[in-house]
């Protein structure tokens, strides 16, 4: 049993995905003995509909000096956060001398827009090598964990926010009362926090299980994320479902009553009802697609090694594939090397079970027949890329939302 970091509910788990490392934690062979695991357990609040993991990494370990993970090596990233913060400038940041802050803004993928347009803004960005990326960009960018206290010692600096905004970050944090806590203080009278994240409902239409790791503490859906900031005096007066990172949902909060409430929030709510995301009965389900994704994987796996008779090649090291390759006992025998693009993570090796990564070069080095595709919610930007691979009759392996050879 554990307690509900959203409202002290007692709740159960419905999944343990064993012994996992941390994520992001690429790593040379001589720290191999040090590595660090735990327990991922996830389980469902009856009360406050929240899906969370039990217990969670100390946030040190996972953002830090050495974190590799940065936005603006994506294309389609690059454009997505150009159109968000187009929308900010044209609907939020439009009053005499706005100011904008983001919670977790990685390189600066979505302030340098807003830099460039001369709107008033800070960055909080807690890993110190991703923050220094943004600052030589001439982003304002302070290197700390946004909470209560911190949002006072914005508004002694810098005055309240016409928006606060996040990425991929809010279902990170575990002392997330104390974060609504300083958005609600920092939040200007008809101010907007607008934040993204992986929608739970897609994670259990699509069993994309490798959303969850060591950094998402929470898993949002519309009904989760009401119960939580209506206790801050908060309130969710829009939604968007949007197609990154394999699913994810917009939330756009403010004070309550200070912005009407869309009609699209209403739907969400109802399709959410209607997906049975505050039942314990779909998270029951939920687990079996789970443990029947992750059989049918290490079967293909098997299947494509004895046929051509050599492992597979990966593509993509991402913290997602860290999930996968732990909880399905996935190693060098099955998987050859993991190709990716960041510099950072390139003769390193995998979290947990230590796959070599390798640079994208060795692709047409070893002319795979399949190549297993981690980071799947770039598919359309990769296969634009890797078109050399496609055309010579390269075939992909994918997961979600079901195994199968493409």
């Amino acid at each position: 049993m554990a307690t509900c970091r959203i409202c002290d509910t007692l709740y159960e788990e419905f999944i343990s995905f064993g012994e996992m490392p941390i994520a992001n934690g690429f790593l040379p062979p001589e720290d191999f003995d040090q590595e660090y695991y735990f327990e991922m357990k996830v389980g469902f609040c009856s009360s406050c509909s929240m899906v969370q993991l039990l217990e969670q990494p100390q946030r040190e370990r996972m953002f830090h000096e050495d974190y590799a993970f940065f936005s603006s090596l994506s294309k389609g990233q690059t454009a997505h956060f150009k159109n968000f913060a187009d929308s900010l400038m044209s609907e939020y940041l439009t009053g005499d001398d706005p100011f904008a802050v983001e919670i977790g803004s990685n390189d600066g993928i979505m302030l340098q827009n807003l830099a460039s347009a001369g709107i008033r803004h800070l960055g909080v960005e807690p890993s110190e090598n991703v923050a220094n990326v943004a600052r030589e960009k001439g982003i304002n960018t302070i290197s700390s964990f946004f909470d209560e206290k911190l949002a006072a010692d914005i508004i002694e600096k810098h005055g309240r926010a016409d928006t606060i905004s996040s990425a991929n970050v809010i279902c990170h944090i575990p002392y997330i009362h104390s974060v609504l806590a300083g958005i609600a203080k920092l939040l200007k009278p008809r101010g907007a926090f607008i934040f993204e994240d992986p929608y739970l409902g897609d994670i259990i239409e699509k069993v994309s299980y490798d959303q969850i790791y060591d950094e998402h503490v929470f898993y949002f859906s519309a009904t989760s994320v009401s119960n939580m900031i209506k206790q801050h005096g908060l309130e969710l007066f829009d939604v968007e479902h949007l197609n990154v990172h394999g699913g994810s949902m917009r939330y756009f909060i403010a004070k309550k009553g200070s912005r009407k409430v869309t009609e699209d929030v209403q739907t969400v709510l109802a399709n959410e009802e209607r997906l049975g995301i505050t039942l314990p009965e779909t998270y029951e389900t939920l687990r079996r697609n789970i443990e029947g994704s992750r059989d049918q994987l290490v079967k293909l796996l098997n299947e494509i090694k004895a046929a051509q008779g050599s492992p597979v090649i990966a593509y993509g090291a991402t913290s997602k594939s860290t999930t996968v390759l732990n909880y399905c006992n996935i190693g060098p025998d099955l998987i050859a090397f993991i190709s990716d693009t960041t510099p950072l993570k390139q003769n390193k090796f995998s979290p947990g079970m230590h796959i070599p990564i390798k640079a994208s070069d060795e692709i047409e080095k070893n002319q795979p027949s399949h190549m297993l595709l981690f980071a799947w919610n770039h598919m359309q930007e990769i296969m634009n890329k890797e078109t050399a691979y496609n055309n010579r009759g390269g075939k992909w392996v994918v997961y979600v939302p079901e195994v199968k050879v493409i």
